[in-house]
């Protein structure tokens, strides 16, 4: 009878454990914040890639911004700016094309590395932004989206290339990096913020 009793008790505080450590898990989920992170579509590095994967990914960037402002999600715009070569600031080839859905009021970052968050206010802006989740699109899947990505994940943020509104010069390496980074689709992308309460 004593066995039985110590059996039961043992289990008893198992089972408890095993339900508090539950508990204790469920209570410490981080809830999804997102941002959109439009990366270097700008005019002078358009003209790299080719035809049918531009118009491709410009229409799903173009989705991505209209899903993030009618959630009310932040977007924000990085520019790749080479102290050498230029594009400068402020000429047509510097900025994106008019097509892109951006706002004046999406906050705009502006880099010299492949790497966003590589010496620039990037990580600030997302934390004051409250964003904890990242979603990547733009140019180039195997230069500054991919470093950006990496940047983000150095950075301890959940981050994630969205699949058709990403491009590089080469549609073989996009889909690669697609494939390899287990890019979401625009569906996951507007089911997560549906279901991300605010």
């Amino acid at each position: 009878m004593k066995k039985l009793a110590t059996i039961i008790i043992i289990l008893f505080t198992v089972i408890s454990g095993k339900l508090f450590s539950q508990n204790q898990q469920e209570q410490t989920k981080t809830q999804i914040k997102p941002a959109l992170l439009i990366i270097d579509i700008q005019n002078v590095y358009l003209s790299m890639v080719p035809e049918r994967e531009k118009e491709v990914a410009m229409y799903y960037i173009n989705g991505l911004i209209e899903l993030f402002r009618s959630n009310g999600y932040p977007i924000i715009r990085v520019y790749h700016l080479d102290n050498e070569s230029g594009p400068k600031p402020g000429t047509e080839q510097f900025e994106y094309p008019t097509s892109v859905l951006i706002k004046d009021e999406d906050v705009r970052v502006i880099k010299t590395y492949g790497n966003g968050f590589n010496k620039t206010d990037l990580d600030k802006i997302i934390k004051e932004k409250g964003s904890n989740t990242l979603f990547l699109c733009g140019l180039s899947a195997v230069g500054c989206v991919l470093a950006t990505w990496i940047g983000a994940q150095d950075q301890d943020y959940k981050a994630f290339m969205v699949k058709d509104a990403i491009m590089s010069h080469n549609s073989d390496y996009t889909n690669h990096v697609e494939d390899m980074f287990d890019a979401v689709g625009y569906d996951v992308v507007k089911l997560i913020l549906e279901n991300s309460g605010k």
